[in-house]
């Protein structure tokens, strides 16, 4: 456990950031490649996929890591 306090705010924070960072990744993509029209939607339907698995990843590590592994 950390010398800090868990926050709420920090958690959201990271975990959107997260989701930021891959739909940009998927943007850039669609963007610098300029793919067909159904490989651009699998590309998008990818990066929302992966936007919620980051979020989800990233809130299960902090909360883990500040309260423990039983929360």
């Amino acid at each position: 456990m950390s010398d800090r306090e868990f926050s709420i705010g920090r958690l959201a924070f990271r975990a959107l950031g997260a989701a930021v960072a891959v739909l940009a990744l998927a943007t850039v993509s669609i963007a610098v490649w300029q793919p067909t029209a159904g490989v651009a939607l699998l590309i998008a339907l990818a990066g929302v996929v992966g936007a919620i698995t980051a979020m989800g990843v990233v809130s299960t590590r902090m909360t883990r890591k500040e309260l423990g592994p039983d929360s």
